[in-house]
């Protein structure tokens, strides 16, 4: 065999090969945790827990009850279970989004 030959062979050694299973192992739990928090909706909405919309925007889970009741958040209550459309949790954030910025109506001295 010549030199050509041996640099073509790869052992379970080559840090080339190690590299390969490190990514792919990777990959694998990327895909893993995409699958896992993929949720399906219907009609192509996406639908999310009371726990979830409060963790999405940082506030108790009481604090998102008044909301209901008070209806400044549109729900459904199915079998016992709160849930929210995606897109209805979006529009609430946009109509209670405030620009704090000087450039936006503020003078700075």
């Amino acid at each position: 065999m010549n030199d050509k030959t041996n640099d073509r062979i790869i052992t379970k050694d080559d840090k080339r090969l190690a590299s390969l299973f490190l990514t792919i192992d990777q990959l694998s739990d990327t895909i893993e945790n995409i699958a896992r928090n993929l949720k399906p909706g219907l009609e192509g909405g996406q639908y999310l827990t009371d726990r979830e919309v409060s963790k999405l925007l940082k506030i108790s889970r009481r604090c998102l009850q008044d909301y209901r009741t008070q209806g400044k958040i549109p729900f459904y209550h199915v079998g016992g279970k709160i849930l929210y459309r995606a897109g209805d949790v979006g529009r609430f954030m946009e109509e209670h989004y405030r620009d704090r910025r000087p450039d936006k109506g503020f003078t700075c001295i």
